[in-house]
């Protein structure tokens, strides 16, 4: 799964990446957690838009968010079959911009699985990545709305499978348009492990494992531990 990940990138370096229309000032994040707001970028009236969804999507048959279960990933096995995630998968795609996800690995020796390392997963060539995307937008009979997302993963590559065994599905710049505006099947193609020369993996500090320690020292690099 892919539970945490940051955005430090500026607002300027994503427009220029993704190509959206908005100007939207926002503050890097280290350590962004769920049901957080998270960046988006999605086609609205014709055109990309940037936008902030909160992490753990609400599908529209949701009686009551707060008793829903949290959908903070979807399968890219299954997410055109499950429920929660068919019709989202079909007209409501998205790219999710992020500087690297983080992962934990059991220690050696831990039987338990209590002591985790955890790992920064580092774009190697240090530009932001865009993990695919789903979002949606539930009702309530009040007539106010929640705007929700989640993020689509995959079977891990080589770098990452030493880690964890799933990872986000990475979607390319030159596929973009593909994922926003392809049909269903030709979004499905982009569904696959990015490859092993797309992101490192990095020790780093465990303050990372309380959402509150939200700033750069938690990408402090520790003493590397045996594989």
């Amino acid at each position: 799964m892919c539970g945490r990940f940051l955005l430090t990138a500026t607002p300027e370096e994503l427009q220029a990446l993704f190509g959206y229309l908005d100007g939207e000032a926002f503050p890097p994040r280290y350590n962004i957690a769920p049901t957080q707001p998270i960046a988006v970028v999605r086609m609205m009236h014709g055109a990309r838009r940037f936008g902030l969804v909160r992490w753990g999507l609400i599908p529209p048959f949701a009686e009551d968010p707060k008793k829903f279960q949290l959908l903070i990933n979807a399968r890219a096995e299954t997410v055109e079959e499950k429920p929660s995630f068919r019709n989202a998968m079909r007209y409501r795609r998205c790219l999710v911009p992020a500087s690297g996800f983080y992962e934990w690995r059991r220690m050696p020796g831990s039987n338990s699985g209590r002591t985790r390392q955890p790992f920064w997963l580092r774009p190697r060539d240090g530009q932001p990545v865009a993990f695919a995307g789903l979002w949606e937008n539930w009702y309530a009979k009040d007539g106010s709305d929640i705007e929700s997302g989640a993020i689509i993963t995959i079977t891990a590559n080589r770098v990452v499978a030493p880690i964890h065994d799933r990872m986000p599905v990475v979607i390319a710049p030159r596929d973009f348009g593909q994922w926003l505006e392809g049909t269903p099947a030709e979004a499905a193609d982009l569904m696959r492990p990015a490859p092993d020369d797309v992101f490192e993996a990095v020790e780093v500090s465990r303050r990372v494992n309380a959402v509150a320690n939200d700033d750069p020292d938690v990408l402090e690099p520790v003493e590397p531990t045996l594989f």
